[in-house]
């Protein structure tokens, strides 16, 4: 059995971790919020700009590379986003899980299946594995940009335009809420125009004999490259609040059963130095007897 200064140091330690999960799932909280926020403004745009994409394309009929889809794609890139940290409980797991699933059922079917790795977690998770991806990305920590996510978007659409790939999908955790998310493969690459117009803003929503200026394809394709940054930056904030949600909850667990078991300790402190007292107290009266003997 420990020693009473053996158990008083233990729970001393689970008092300063007790402390130390309560301020991470402050600052995660506070993070949160900011990042919720981020998501809930962008959502409405980035739908909207997909239907205007949709709607132009359908009522000129135009055709465009990032609009054609391929009936047999042959090369695929995959792009995992986890996070670089951890202490977020199966966040990084999961979505690592789901695009090593993906890879194993989909080896056979594919001529090529390449990764874009963004974030350290999912890096290091595939690295284990034998598996190297064509870029990592890592400095997730940090609060992305638009800047960041315009970047990965042009090298991710110069890839396909070059037929390097056949077919984008994005494999990431959306935010639902702050106790769930949900890891998602999406596909971004081509851009489902028909899938699009069922948005509220599909076909039908210009006139045929609307004159645009400049040209519809001229329109389209700015749409197109813009509406891909968007749709990379949306992905990429997705990711940081349901890390944020994730941490916030287990850290929020954590610090919970670091309290239970606080006072499990203190009860077996209390048990054991009541024990001790007893002992000694039988000690002295056994020993003031024996005088009296």
């Amino acid at each position: 059995m420990p020693s009473l200064k053996d158990i008083r140091l233990r729970i001393d330690s689970t008092k300063n971790t007790q402390q130390i999960t309560k301020a991470m799932k402050m600052v995660s909280a506070a993070k949160l919020r900011r990042a919720q926020q981020n998501i809930v403004n962008m959502r409405p745009y980035a739908h909207t700009l997909l239907g205007m994409i949709a709607d132009i394309a359908l009522t000129k009929k135009i055709e465009h590379a990032l609009l054609t889809r391929s009936d047999d794609p042959k090369k695929v890139l995959v792009v995992v986003i986890t996070s670089d940290r951890g202490l977020c409980g199966a966040f990084n797991t999961n979505v690592s899980k789901f695009a090593e699933r993906y890879m194993k059922a989909n080896k056979e079917k594919y001529e090529k299946i390449d990764f874009l790795l963004i974030g350290r977690r999912g890096a290091d998770y595939f690295r284990r594995r034998g598996v190297v991806g064509i870029d990592t990305i890592l400095n997730m920590a940090k609060d992305i940009s638009y800047e960041m996510a315009a970047k990965i978007a042009e090298n991710v659409m110069n890839q396909y335009k070059s037929g390097e790939y056949d077919e984008v999908r994005f494999i990431y955790n959306e935010f639902k809420s702050a106790i769930q998310q949900t890891v998602v493969a999406e596909t971004m690459l081509p851009i489902d125009i028909e899938a699009a117009a069922t948005l509220g803003k599909g076909e039908g929503g210009f006139p045929a004999d609307m004159i645009f200026e400049p040209s519809p394809e001229e329109f389209i394709e700015q749409l197109i490259v813009k509406h891909f940054n968007v749709q990379v930056y949306r992905c990429l904030s997705e990711s940081v609040a349901a890390e944020h949600g994730a941490r916030m909850t287990s850290m929020e667990n954590a610090t919970k059963n670091a309290g239970e078991m606080i006072k499990s300790l203190t009860l077996t402190y209390n048990k054991a130095r009541q024990a001790a007292i007893t002992t000694e107290l039988i000690e002295i009266t056994s020993g003031a007897e024996a005088l009296k003997a």
